[in-house]
């Protein structure tokens, strides 16, 4: 066995000649106010999960098909920024010893619960629209219009609340509730289109349109979700990269069992072998690794572990992932 460092999984504890290093790390190294975040992410979740119910309840009133799709596009961004509110109180948490790596992960279980309702609830608008292409039904303009226009008014004003921000999270919200004015623009374009043009196609043709593009965007997400879920590489680039640059070490004989995988799409996790030179394993230091790895190996065993990957510092050194 030959001494194999990486940044994943470590030995429990590092014991040196007068002090141990835990390595259960949780900390943060952001130097945004998580409270103002989350506080900013709050509003915007408040204002959208209300505003939600008043477009289902007025796409009901004004027989629109187009309100009732914006009202599932918008039941989904209310779903992601509540989401996004929990896990940003998450994040605040240390990682323990029962979620070692921290509640990044919890993201992917989000995103995939987002995904289906989103999926459920399109293809209830799909069912809604379609027959409505052979059978057109005039909505109630004027309550279309006045809806159109208060959907401008809180997805911008959430949207102005979030533009403050500079987390990711805050960011990609942002550019959702952006979705969101335009898409109220232009259920408001045809409002008044309707009042002074009888075609009331137009509302199921933009509801059904409004659907596609959710749909198109969930499944995109949902397929990179799963992929996550399943430990796929995240970037193929990244992982050539790393092994390139390992190589490139001169201490460094042989890579095996590389794996790069991601907890939640940005924050990703590597484990690797690595074999190093004849040069080192013929010193003393190599026969003194060799050593404490089959005492570490004999340590393991019980636990039938698939992938071990050790990492072993010295007393004098810093360690890297403080």
């Amino acid at each position: 066995m030959q001494p194999e460092p990486s940044q994943a999984t470590k030995v429990p504890s590092h014991q040196h000649a007068d002090h141990n290093h835990s390595h259960a790390h949780g900390h943060t190294h952001s130097h945004i106010p998580k409270d103002m975040s989350s506080n900013r992410i709050g509003w915007a979740f408040l204002l959208n999960v209300c505003f939600t119910i008043i477009e289902f309840i007025g796409g009901y009133l004004t027989n629109s098909t187009a309100i009732m799709a914006d009202a599932v596009h918008d039941l989904g961004d209310s779903l992601s920024i509540g989401l996004a509110w929990i896990l940003s109180k998450l994040s605040l948490k240390q990682a323990n010893n029962t979620f070692s790596y921290g509640y990044q992960r919890f993201s992917l279980l989000g995103a995939f619960i987002n995904g289906m309702v989103l999926i459920a609830g399109s293809i209830w608008v799909l069912t809604e629209s379609f027959p409505r292409l052979l059978a057109p039904e005039m909505p109630h303009v004027q309550g279309m219009l006045w809806l159109a226009i208060l959907g401008v008014v809180v997805n911008g004003y959430a949207a102005y609340k979030l533009s403050a921000g500079k987390t990711l999270n805050e960011r990609v919200l942002n550019w959702h509730l952006l979705e969101d004015v335009l898409g109220w623009l232009a259920v408001l374009i045809v409002a008044i289109t309707l009042m002074f043009v009888d075609l009331p196609i137009l509302d199921p043709l933009l509801s059904i349109g409004f659907t596609l593009f959710i749909l198109f965007n969930v499944l995109k997400n949902l397929k990179t979700a799963i992929r996550l879920f399943l430990q796929a590489t995240p970037d193929a680039t990244i992982r050539e990269n790393i092994q390139q640059s390992l190589a490139e070490l001169s201490s460094v004989n042989d890579i095996h069992h590389l794996h790069l995988w991601s907890l939640d799409g940005e924050q990703h996790v590597l484990t690797v072998h690595l074999v190093l030179s004849d040069t080192l394993e013929q010193t003393q230091l190599a026969e003194q690794l060799t050593k404490l790895k089959a005492e570490i190996a004999d340590k393991l065993k019980p636990y039938n572990l698939a992938h071990t990957t050790i990492e072993f510092e010295f007393a004098d050194e810093v360690c890297r992932d403080k």
